[in-house]
C-alpha cells in the first residue's frame, strides 16, 4: 500500500504518471503534521524503493558479503531495526529485550527469513511509524530524549528525522550492494 495526497492506495490503482513521482512530490500525508512531513516521505520514500529493488531472484544471495560490503539481509533489517529503536526513544523509553536480541542478530544469516519476510517487516514497520506520525503534537517536537544506554541528549525531532536519514542510508547501500550482486545484463549481440 502507498500513500497518495494522503489517502492510501493499492499502487495497482495509481496511474503509471503518479506511480513515477517520488512519495514527496505526491503532496501531503493525510494526519501528519507539516513539519513531520519530510519524515513520512523519506520513511515511505525508502519502502517503495527496497518493495521495487529487492525481489524473490535475490533470495540465494540475501546473506552474501561482497567485496566485504554489508548483505542485502543486514541492510534489511537494519532498517527496520534503526526505526524501531529510534522510535522507542522518541517516545522516550528505553529498547526492549526484545530489540536488543533483534539489534545482536542484524546481520547473522538465518536461513529461516526470506527476502519477503524481512520486505514485508520493513514495510510493516514503516507503515506503523507514519501512522504513529499523526499522534506527536508538533509543540512536542523540541522535547529533550535520549539516546542509548548512554543517554545522549537529543530531542523528538531529531530521533524521527534521524530514523528517517539513517534509514534511506541504509537504502543507498542496499542499493549498491544489489547492485554488485545481480548479473550484469548482456549486450545486444548481432545475430546472423
Amino acid at each position: 500500500m502507498t500513500w497518495f495526497l494522503g489517502t492510501a492506495f493499492n499502487s495497482d490503482s495509481m496511474n503509471e504518471k503518479k506511480q513515477r513521482l517520488e512519495v514527496w512530490m505526491r503532496g501531503p500525508i493525510t494526519g501528519v503534521p507539516p513539519i513531520l512531513q519530510p519524515v513520512a516521505h523519506t520513511l515511505l520514500q525508502v519502502q517503495e524503493d527496497i518493495s521495487r529493488l529487492v525481489d524473490n531472484d535475490l533470495s540465494a544471495q540475501i546473506w552474501i558479503q561482497p567485496k566485504g560490503m554489508a548483505s542485502i539481509g543486514f541492510h534489511l533489517q537494519h532498517i527496520h531495526g534503526v526505526i524501531d529503536r529510534m522510535w522507542s526513544y522518541a517516545m522516550d523509553q528505553p529498547l526492549s529485550e526484545e530489540q536488543f536480541e533483534a539489534l545482536r542478530k542484524e546481520g547473522v544469516p538465518d536461513e529461516t527469513q526470506t527476502v519477503e519476510d524481512l520486505k514485508s517487516a520493513v514495510s510493516r514497520r514503516i507503515y506503523r511509524i507514519v501512522e504513529d506520525l499523526e499522534s506527536i503534537p508538533e509543540n512536542t517536537l523540541p522535547d529533550t530524549r535520549y539516546l542509548g544506554r548512554k543517554r545522549i541528549p537529543t530531542t523528538l525531532i531529531g530521533l524521527l528525522f534521524h530514523a528517517a536519514e539513517h534509514a534511506q542510508r541504509h537504502y543507498g547501500q542496499l542499493l549498491v550492494t544489489v547492485n554488485f550482486l545481480r548479473p550484469v545484463p548482456k549486450d545486444n549481440e548481432e545475430h546472423d
